[in-house]
């Protein structure tokens, strides 16, 4: 059951409903999930500063159980988040930054119990 939270600069009118399910379809490509498990929260308008710089940017954080616990795999999710990320918003590389968190079962709750228990 990923997470994905899209903090940005950018204002509200840049994300459509077009656009929130289309990262929602990469999000589940990517980390090899089914798209129903797949949830994502976008926050735009916010005030952000990169490297110093207010100029428009995004910062990504993707939790998730079992797919992004190693370097390995967050370095092959890094570069498809990137490439969607990149050609979706027109942001360059520079401006966006991506946080993994590995979750364990017992971390998420559902149903009014634990995915350990599902």
């Amino acid at each position: 059951m990923p997470f994905l939270e899209l903090d940005t600069n950018l204002p509200a009118g840049r994300f459509s409903e077009q656009l929130v399910n289309k990262l929602c379809c990469a999000a589940a490509a990517i980390l090899h999930k089914p798209q129903e498990r797949i949830n994502v929260c976008v926050k735009p308008g916010l005030l952000i500063s990169i490297g110093g710089s207010m100029a428009p940017g995004v910062q990504l954080a993707v939790s998730a159980i079992g797919v992004v616990g190693t370097a390995e795999q967050n370095k092959e999710h890094s570069a498809k988040f990137f490439e969607f990320l990149t050609q979706e918003l027109g942001l360059p590389p520079d401006r966006i930054l991506i946080r993994f968190y590995p979750l364990e079962k017992w971390q998420v709750g559902k149903n009014g119990t634990v995915m350990t228990f599902l």
